[in-house]
């Protein structure tokens, strides 16, 4: 089956609010085995919106309307969806009692204030719907069949809609859809999408069930493995062949396969596992990366702390970079990089030390080394690795990349010194 999704709201089209209603639904969706090809917001306009009704009702079985139910005369949905059906609105009984109740309350905690008339408007619905009851506000959801089509509609506020939506419409929609859609995400950190895409093309282009793509994120690749199912058990026994290849062709680059894990968590837990301590040394990112670290719960048991060297001054006297370096190679450079990470190490007592040195822009860069130019070092266990990098965007951009490309780099570090007890080479040029 499919389902479309409109969002209504003038709000949502000025960009007063974020609509996170829209990301919600579409992955309430999936998981339930819908297919969805529209989604569109609409203002609060009778017109448009029945355009939009209209166009959504005549291609997908399923169309999902959230917004527009409250007691107001821009609240347009429920009146536009018994335009285009020819039904007439009539009042439903349970409704009206709950909003009784539910203004009562309000009432005894603002004295002296009355329910208006207005506020009945939303106990109407169209004839033959069902009313769906609202636990957490006034206006009720609402359910629609005509024919062999389904539509629903959903009050705006994510408070009220999600919890309908979990304990109501999910249980209706299940019933309705025989199958599923379950996904795996492996997250790969260390290899460009172009270059992801390209190793796995054989497996995108003879996909069927499950299916294969790739996501690019700043510094990593995802690749979602999705199937299609009768349950749950059985979509993961076909994902499973396909992750099991994906493991093997990426090997130490998954860095895992849980979908609420980032990166900088999976560094502190590489971390924790081995026993492990870092610092960091931050000129160009000023702190980013640590409080990328800091960020992860737990991080105080592997982080010994953070050195921000913004100045040359900084870089000599906490982590003592010599005045030459700073010199005859400038604090944008490969050695500089690579003495910020070792006197890092040795400042704090780490097992590994972090340093980025950059130009992020928009100002400063040479012929040599222009705008987006960032060195990064990690010295592990007595081992430097410095790796030179060259990212393109806006000076947030850079130092984003940077941050990511940092914590890329120590799991690799890790990954390859600790096991072996030597690193492939004590500095690298460009990877």
């Amino acid at each position: 089956m499919t389902a479309e999704l409109i969002c209504v709201g003038t709000e949502l089209l000025l960009g007063n609010i974020v609509n996170t209603n829209g990301a919600y639904i579409a992955q309430k969706c999936a998981d339930l085995g819908l297919s969805m090809y529209y989604q569109s917001v609409v203002g609060d306009n009778m017109r448009r919106l029945c355009k939009c009704f209209r166009a959504a009702l005549k291609r997908s079985d399923v169309v999902i309307l959230c917004g527009g139910l409250g007691p107001t005369q821009d609240d347009l949905t429920k009146e536009a969806v018994a335009r285009v059906l020819k039904r007439e609105l009539v009042e439903d009984k349970k409704s009206r009692r709950h909003i009784e109740k539910f203004m009562k309350q309000y009432l005894r905690n603002t004295p002296g204030k009355a329910i208006t008339q207005n506020n009945w408007k939303q106990a109407l619905i169209p004839e033959g719907a069902i009313a769906v009851e609202n636990d957490n506000g006034t206006a009720p959801g609402i359910i629609v069949e005509e024919g062999e089509k389904t539509i629903i509609l959903l009050p705006g506020p994510p408070g009220e809609l999600i919890p309908m939506f979990e304990s109501r419409i999910y249980p209706y929609l299940h019933k309705k859809q025989p199958e599923i859609i379950s996904s795996r995400t492996l997250k790969i950190c260390g290899v460009g999408e172009s270059q992801a895409e390209t190793d796995i093309q054989d497996l995108i282009q003879k996909q069927k069930n499950p299916t294969v793509a790739t996501y690019a994120k700043p510094g990593e690749v995802h690749i979602r493995v999705t199937a299609k199912a009768a349950d749950e058990e059985t979509a993961q026994q076909l994902i499973e062949p396909v992750a099991e290849e994906l493991r093997k062709r990426f090997q130490g680059s998954v860095y895992t396969e849980e979908e609420d894990k980032t990166l900088e968590m999976a560094a502190v837990e590489l971390l924790r596992e081995r026993g492990l301590t870092v610092t960091t040394v931050e000129s160009c990112t000023g702190g980013a990366l640590s409080a990328r670290l800091v960020d992860v719960p737990g991080a105080s048991e592997v982080l010994k702390q953070g050195f921000i060297t913004y100045s040359d001054k900084a870089k000599k006297k906490l982590v003592h970079v010599k005045k030459g370096t700073l010199k005859n190679h400038g604090a944008v450079s490969r050695k500089c990089a690579k003495e910020m990470a070792e006197g890092g190490a040795a400042a704090a007592g780490a097992d590994a030390a972090l340093s980025v040195t950059g130009f992020a822009g928009p100002e400063g860069g040479t012929e040599e080394y222009p705008v987006g130019t960032v060195f990064i070092g990690c010295c592990f266990k007595g081992k430097t690795k410095v790796k030179e990098c060259h990212f393109n965007g806006d000076r947030s951009s850079v130092r984003e990349q940077a941050v990511v490309n940092a914590l890329v780099l120590l799991r690799k570090c890790i990954l390859e010194g600790d096991e072996t007890g030597r690193l492939t080479g004590a500095s690298s040029s460009s990877e």
